[in-house]
């Protein structure tokens, strides 16, 4: 069902473009020349999709690398086109350009590579963005209750989606950028690894994340995505030595609590108040929990912080609008009540390899206990 919603929400768009330009832009002498280019271009996304599963040989190695940019073009393309209608229907009464003029070669030329080169260009500036991790700083209070520290630095991510695709070198500069903070404890959020991860650069990958150096270890939540992928859970984050929570409250070194929940997916997992066990109230209380959902009601039990990901921030603009309707904290942070919400728009993607709303990004968070 997932996959016909993207489909149609590819296809619809996409009609509305392919004869609103033809009528606009294109004339009679070149609209075959017109028709065979849009086709074969709007069918490269959903040929990639078709066949990514299968044995590629040179021609799918290219659609696969040009499909992930293809999608979002077509997205800026088509509210270019909106705007564009939107002009003319203001035209029509105020009469900025006479109907002669734009009905010019010389007009529609012009107008017809700005919407393309904008539109490309919004990938461009998406794709680089992406590609640039930023680190978030916020810095907190909490009650110390009997804990024996009287501060903590989390570096905090999710939604890696590490996959044979993934680029190697962006998981070095996220490394490094993680062992600059110096972190008392590196937490992952979910969606950190999809799909059958044993390919050449996963030991390489495996390594990079045991070398982030932390005083008290690496600790992890599954997200949905680890669910979808069907991939043995437990081989992956025991070579990078990245600890995962099931569901259950550990203590660390009797400084701290730190909760973990299963992802929503899961709907056999517990509920808060029975993760959140009565002996946790002497300590700070850190939960993970991948998506950010039933906020009002962890903020009701003892939790002190909670961190999450899953929204992505919506990735792609305008789609963050719609996230941030869906989420009472899309992304950032929020106290309500007495525990402190964190919402990262994840450092890498799902889909396209581009990103026009949020940022790649690492949280840190010092904490001050007192």
């Amino acid at each position: 069902m997932f996959h016909l919603y993207i489909t149609l929400a590819y296809l619809i768009p996409n009609i509305y473009v392919f004869f609103r330009v033809k009528k606009l832009f294109i004339s009679k002498t070149y609209t075959w020349w017109y028709v065979f280019v849009y086709i074969f271009v709007a069918a490269i996304y959903p040929l990639a999709e078709r066949y990514s599963n299968q044995d590629a040989n040179l021609f799918l190695r290219i659609i696969s690398a040009v499909s992930g940019y293809i999608l979002p073009f077509f997205l800026y393309f088509f509210f270019c086109i909106l705007l564009y209608d939107l002009f003319l229907l203001i035209n029509r009464w105020v009469k900025m350009i006479s109907t002669e003029r734009r009905r010019s070669f010389r007009f529609r030329f012009y107008m017809l590579s700005s919407m393309i080169l904008l539109s490309i260009a919004i990938v461009i500036g998406g794709a680089i963005n992406l590609n640039t991790i930023r680190v978030s700083k916020y810095e907190i209070s909490v009650p110390k209750k009997n804990s024996g520290i009287d501060d903590l630095r989390i570096v905090f991510v999710a939604d890696i989606h590490i996959n044979q695709n993934l680029n190697l070198h962006f998981i070095e500069q996220f490394a490094r950028k993680a062992n600059a903070l110096k972190p008392d404890i590196m937490l992952y959020g979910g969606d950190i690894v999809e799909g059958d991860n044993d390919n050449e650069t996963s030991e390489a990958i495996e390594a990079l994340l045991r070398s982030i150096k932390t005083k008290y270890g690496s600790y992890s939540v599954v997200g949905n995505h680890e669910f979808y992928g069907g991939i043995k859970l437990d081989a992956f984050f025991k070579r990078a030595e990245i600890e995962l929570i099931f569901d259950t409250t550990l203590n660390i070194d009797n400084d701290f609590y730190l909760a973990g929940r299963f992802d929503q997916h899961f709907n056999r997992r517990k509920s808060i108040n029975d993760i959140l066990i009565r002996d946790t109230l002497d300590l700070p209380i850190i939960l993970m929990d991948h998506r950010p959902t039933e906020l009002q009601e962890v903020s009701q039990t003892k939790t002190d912080i909670q961190f999450s990901g899953h929204t992505h921030n919506g990735q792609l603009f305008p789609i963050n609008w719609i996230v941030q309707s869906m989420y009472e904290l899309a992304w950032g942070y929020e106290k309500i009540g007495d525990t402190h919400f964190f919402v990262t728009s994840g450092l890498r993607l799902w889909g396209p390899p581009v990103k026009t709303a949020g940022k790649s990004e690492i949280m840190l968070v010092d904490i001050h206990f007192e």
